[in-house]
């Protein structure tokens, strides 16, 4: 991924806000990203994701239910590339229960290409006609989420008093 965003980084302006916990791996990140002149923005796992996510246009990530989830409920479009060695392969359905709702696209990691990811990414940040669809669609799935009707209900009950 990180030689795809070096890649779209020539023709699109980008900003990485990237999970990451591991010293090595940021400062490896953070040598690439500053050479390409990529602004970014490190973060270690945070219960903040809507603070974290609040500027984010496009996310991509594994597959895991939790993210996928916070992602859908912030209406932020993504690219799943769910782990294949994940338990029963749940990152893969999880991520397809997104896709087939087309809300998401979806990467086989085990068929991974620079160049087609690096087109895949390209093509959204240009084209926004898929990129909107897919944030509709989120949109509707939000809208139908009990847990967040009862919350904004309670909240304006309270609101009322």
């Amino acid at each position: 991924i990180t030689e795809s965003i070096v890649k779209i980084s020539k023709k699109h302006k980008l900003e990485v806000v990237q999970q990451l916990s591991n010293e090595k791996s940021i400062s490896i990140l953070k040598g690439i990203y500053e050479k390409s002149n990529i602004k970014y923005n490190f973060f270690e796992f945070t219960n903040n994701s809507n603070e974290v996510y609040k500027d984010v246009y496009l996310a991509i990530t594994r597959g895991g239910a939790g993210t996928l989830n916070e992602l859908s409920f912030l209406n932020i479009p993504y690219i799943a590339i769910p782990l294949p060695s994940s338990k029963d392969d749940h990152q893969f359905h999880n991520s397809n229960n997104y896709y087939k709702k087309n809300c998401c696209w979806i990467i086989d990691q085990k068929k991974f290409e620079i160049d087609k990811t690096s087109n895949l990414i390209s093509d959204i940040l240009s084209n926004y006609v898929d990129y909107k669809k897919k944030f509709i669609n989120l949109q509707k799935i939000t809208e139908k989420n009990t847990w967040n009707n009862i919350n904004n209900r309670i909240i304006e009950i309270i609101n009322e008093n």
